[in-house]
């Protein structure tokens, strides 16, 4: 038997550092995929040593692993989420529920690759749906699809500034009382941004930013490149994208010509396993 599992790359539009917290966020899954196959096999578990070991720890039977994927490592769109679902998705195909393979998924991050992230990720990888982004409350893990509106058009700019979260402790480098308050304003903006026009939008990025300096998980170089962004004609907002110390920045823009060189990322379906065989 063989089972493929396809699972999208992340797009946090407004929300971030809020999962671990508690808060809200507003995501949605983009168009960039990472495929995992496997092949059931009588003995022996085969593949690239990081799959292996996670294959493993899932409890995963005899298999050959082979791992595709378009989603950029280490950029902010969460490759390694992607990684630790489809390996998910893989062992148990459709015997679990999208909860408990977010779950269990965040467990394997945790204990493999050694990040302790929240549940965006996961949450915004099994949850969303084409053409909508999806509101994540994360005090109760409630969803809520909403309409992508046609005049939101983001597209991501590589910082070429790699990052490690693993290697950060970026829970640690703010005060409490400089977290807590990120956390209260950053879900006002969320709230906001679900009705919000692209001009408003765009301003509530660029405070997402500023915010994500005060808590300490930007960079100087970061920081330049968002504010030349934010200045350029038909730009309507910028901010870092992901855990921080790099990575991708998500820019709103006017059209589609505006920095004409990167595509425009496109909410995409959700994560899913098929069987080949």
């Amino acid at each position: 038997m063989i089972r493929r599992a396809s699972i999208p790359g992340r797009i946090n539009i407004i929300g971030e550092h809020t999962d671990y917290a508690g808060g809200v966020s507003l995501a949605f899954a983009s168009q960039h995929r990472l495929i995992l196959e496997a092949e059931f096999i009588d003995s022996g578990i085969y593949g690239d040593q990081t799959v292996v070991e996670l294959w493993k720890e899932a409890d995963g039977p005899p298999a050959r692993l082979e791992v595709n994927s378009t989603i950029p490592i280490g950029k902010g769109m969460s490759s390694s989420a992607a990684l630790c679902l489809s390996i998910v998705l893989c062992i148990h195909g459709d015997s679990i529920n999208k909860q408990d393979a977010c779950e269990e998924a965040q467990r394997l991050e945790h204990i493999v690759l050694g990040t302790q992230c929240g549940l965006l990720d996961q949450m915004t990888m099994m949850y969303s749906m084409e053409h909508h982004c999806t509101m994540i409350d994360f005090s109760s893990l409630e969803t809520k699809t909403i309409p992508f509106p046609p005049t939101w058009k983001f597209k991501i700019i590589d910082s070429e500034i790699h990052r490690t979260l693993n290697s950060h402790d970026y829970r640690q480098t703010a005060s409490e009382e400089t977290k807590q308050l990120h956390v209260q304003n950053e879900n006002e903006r969320v709230h906001c941004a679900i009705n919000s026009t692209k001009e408003q939008l765009g301003k509530l990025l660029n405070a997402t930013h500023e915010s994500l300096m005060m808590i300490g998980v930007s960079t100087a170089e970061i920081d330049s490149l968002v504010q030349s962004l934010q200045n350029m004609d038909g730009v309507l907002g910028a901010r870092m994208m992901g855990g921080g110390f790099g990575g991708m920045i998500l820019v709103l823009v006017e059209d589609e010509d505006v920095l004409f060189e990167h595509p425009i990322v496109i909410p995409s379906r959700p994560g899913f396993v098929e069987e080949l065989i």
